[in-house]
């Protein structure tokens, strides 16, 4: 059983806690730290979390195993440095960083240190995902030529003027940060790496506040293409359609906290020009956000690795950090 220490308890925080607290054999939550902790001592009370002073109490706790980092995005390869040179095993929520420098450097310094670093990519341990895994590795799909993404909400108009979901440091290219590095996780679990990309990103819906409409072009190293759309004032949806030379395999819906069915559509060899009906598969219920961490907590445990040096974590902020040139010049931008 890893003790765990919650750092940030705002939604998305107390959501981690709750899906794994007094349900699960490989993680305990134990302590927290907030940047407001009267508004989280209810919570804190309710769920038996210490409350510390601070990140540096939390570190400095010898009853602490590993930290779980619900913070922003700006705090989060500093924050997981801290941890390793702590000797804590460090789950952080996405993305693992805002640039591809102090990405890698956050996934080396829990190498050197011996520790296991998680991060929050709870896409990864959906079923209908792992089955599209599947359909590629067996063949069924045939060669995967390529992958179309959206994930779309309100964002924009959850948050009120100076929050910090409105600084463009902390949320750059609009829905990307929040949103759209989930879909670049998916896809390079399916594709592999992204060589290149062709990016636009623009502020329509309001007069204040990050980009709302970003969508991207994408080049897998593969030879593979894809596309992604990020828009952050609209209604919710979300859909991931991977195209092979045999067929395709798609998910998408409102809510994406669910667990997915899997839309499948395969051609007849011997019957090229007939149509073929998509064929539904569904799946057992399961918590992602439970699964990942128990994972995370699992591999800790063992000291084994999870988010390495040169991964895909680290190669999602290089990709981020590519659309962000791409923007900025209005040209295609090699992924470093």
């Amino acid at each position: 059983m890893i003790g765990a220490a919650i750092i940030g308890l705002g939604t998305w925080g107390q959501n981690l806690v709750r899906s794994v607290q007094g349900a699960s054999p490989h993680i305990q939550f134990t302590a927290a730290a907030t940047r407001t902790p009267d508004k989280a001592r209810d919570f804190a009370q309710t769920h038996g979390l210490r409350m510390l002073a601070d990140y540096e109490a939390v570190l400095a706790d010898p009853d602490v195993d590993a930290v779980v980092l619900a913070t922003p995005h700006s705090m989060h390869t500093d924050q997981i440095v801290a941890a390793a040179q702590a000797g804590k095993h460090v789950f952080s929520e996405k993305p693992l960083g805002l640039d591809a420098a102090s990405a890698q450097r956050a996934a080396q310094a829990c190498a050197d240190h011996g520790v296991t670093l998680g991060v929050g990519y709870n896409w990864r341990y959906q079923p209908a995902l792992q089955a599209i895994r599947r359909l590629i590795d067996d063949g069924t799909l045939g060669r995967v030529l390529h992958l179309e993404g959206n994930f779309c909400g309100p964002s924009a108009y959850r948050f009120p003027k100076g929050h910090w979901r409105h600084d463009t440091g902390e949320v750059p290219a609009g829905g990307m940060t929040g949103r759209g590095v989930h879909v670049i996780d998916a896809m390079l679990s399916l594709a592999g790496p992204i060589e290149q990309v062709t990016a636009q990103s623009f502020r329509l819906a309001q007069d204040f506040g990050v980009d709302d409409t970003t969508s991207m072009l994408l080049r897998f190293a593969s030879g593979a293409t894809g596309y992604l759309g990020t828009v952050i004032a609209t209604a919710e949806t979300w859909r991931l359609q991977v195209f092979g030379s045999n067929g395709w395999a798609e998910v998408g819906d409102v809510e994406h906290l669910t667990t997915w069915d899997l839309t499948t559509c395969l051609i007849d060899r011997d019957n090229i020009t007939v149509k073929q009906p998509p064929k539904v598969q569904t799946f057992a219920k399961t918590s992602t956000e439970r699964a990942e961490l128990e994972h995370f907590a699992q591999q800790a445990a063992a000291r084994q690795t999870l988010a390495a040096p040169g991964g895909d974590a680290v190669h999602n902020v290089a990709v981020l950090e590519a659309i962000l040139q791409s923007i900025a010049t209005q040209q295609s931008a090699r992924v470093s």
